[in-house]
């Protein structure tokens, strides 16, 4: 028997490094209402009373990124006499943004590998390796320290933001190690939760005093919520349970830590759990593969697993800079199986079209936010671009192909993989 502790993390929506990619992709959100066709490469930085927006854009909309960017850290929580200094009010926003460059664009607008066909034309944004991932270890088919993590991190903010826990302030982070026995989750080892607050809670300002207290409300109002729906649980006696380790957390947000763009793109992922291509996601138009083949290759991982053809599958692209067509794609049941994974390749091969150009077209990447009343992106940049079941997210949903698998695959054995 195997046994081993995996442990993964995430951030609150007011992590440093979260207001950037929110931020970033409030942008794109922006610029893609108004122009569809937007090309868009936003970087944000906060720091102490700054927060700069830069990069390459080129759209013809028009959007005041002042007023915007200043309503992005407000909705977080930055503002008032608590901003801790970092005001939405008054904070210095700072914009440099340039022009996307003509030798990137003429490969993305002409692919070099255009045969006619029109999703033909578009190619990739960049070169690139990106991964998707799925298992059945969750109901989202993700696995299960991440889903726990975001969890609790959703539930964080939410007591935060209902005035549940009003002492808590923005910046947060959460842990959760998982104790797994021949590859199956069997109990929740740890549980640690870092999270901002205010100097003096009810008169208690002790350092002792403070933790005990958060302690005990984090567990009634975050943890116990978080995880009644599932089958395995935390226990209070036996899962360790972790409370701002240092003593206190009252300086946090961008005055505690400069926040960057894309620099948390293991807890937007898979938690470590799966490989990771390197590439962000946040603040990229879909004609950069590091975000659209990434939605993809989780697309085409969900749906083999919702077909019963593996257990757990890692799906693994690769393309050129200004070429359509994948250079690559590569299957990895990791002997769980049905079928071999050569034949899980063929499938792919056969059944699904990871050209960016349809990518985009088959989940309405460029139309999405204007569909949905100009913001789409900004609320998958926090808690997670993957299994987010409190949102309708395109590359989630994989109900039918899931089916034309079943039925392309329906009496076939497996040559070589366990089931």
């Amino acid at each position: 028997m195997s046994r081993y502790v995996f442990t993964s993390e995430s951030v609150t929506e007011g992590h440093p490094d979260k207001i950037c990619d929110q931020v970033s992709d409030a942008v794109l959100d922006a610029l893609l209402a108004q122009d569809p066709a937007s090309r868009v490469a936003c970087e944000t930085v906060v720091n102490t009373g700054l927060c700069l927006i830069t990069g390459e854009v080129t759209t013809t909309a028009r959007v005041d990124f002042n007023t915007l960017v200043r309503g992005v850290i407000e909705e977080i929580g930055y503002s008032g006499a608590r901003a801790g200094g970092f005001d939405a009010r008054s904070c210095a926003v700072l914009i440099a943004l340039d022009q996307q460059s003509p030798d990137i664009a003429q490969g993305v607008d002409e692919a070099d590998d255009h045969d006619g066909d029109p999703l033909d034309k578009i190619g990739a944004g960049d070169q690139g390796i990106m991964f998707g991932f799925a298992c059945n270890e969750t109901p989202e088919l993700m696995p299960l320290p991440i889903s726990l993590a975001h969890r609790l991190a959703r539930r964080l903010a939410q007591v935060r933001h209902d005035g549940s826990l009003p002492y808590l302030l923005p910046d947060g982070k959460t842990q959760v190690s998982v104790v797994y026995e021949n590859d199956l989750p069997v109990a929740i080892d740890t549980i640690l939760i870092s999270t901002q607050h205010t100097a003096e809670i009810d008169g208690i300002s002790d350092e002792k005093g403070l933790r005990e207290r958060i302690a005990a409300d984090l567990w009634s109002h975050v943890v116990e919520p978080s995880t009644a729906d599932l089958n395995l649980q935390p226990d209070r006696e036996t899962t360790r349970f972790l409370v701002n380790p240092t003593g206190k957390f009252v300086v946090g947000g961008p005055q505690g830590d400069a926040g960057l763009t894309g620099r948390k793109i293991i807890v937007d992922t898979y938690g470590g759990y799966a490989r990771h291509g390197g590439g962000a996601f946040s603040g990229k138009d879909p004609t950069k593969v590091d975000r659209s083949a990434a939605y993809a290759a989780r697309y085409v991982a969900k749906a083999l697993v919702a077909a019963g053809l593996a257990r757990k599958v890692e799906v693994q692209l690769s393309y050129a800079i200004g070429v359509a067509k994948p250079t690559s794609i590569l299957v990895e049941s990791f002997g769980t199986g049905s079928i071999d994974n050569a034949d899980l390749t063929a499938l792919v091969q056969e059944h699904f079209d990871l050209r960016p150009g349809a990518i985009i077209e088959s989940f309405g990447l460029r139309e999405l936010p204007q569909q949905r009343g100009g913001r789409f992106y900004q609320d998958v940049a926090a808690y997670g671009h993957f299994g987010r079941r409190d949102l309708d997210l395109p590359w989630e949903n994989v109900a039918a192909i899931a089916a034309t698998l079943q039925q392309a695959t329906a009496g076939r054995v497996a040559t070589g993989a366990g089931a």
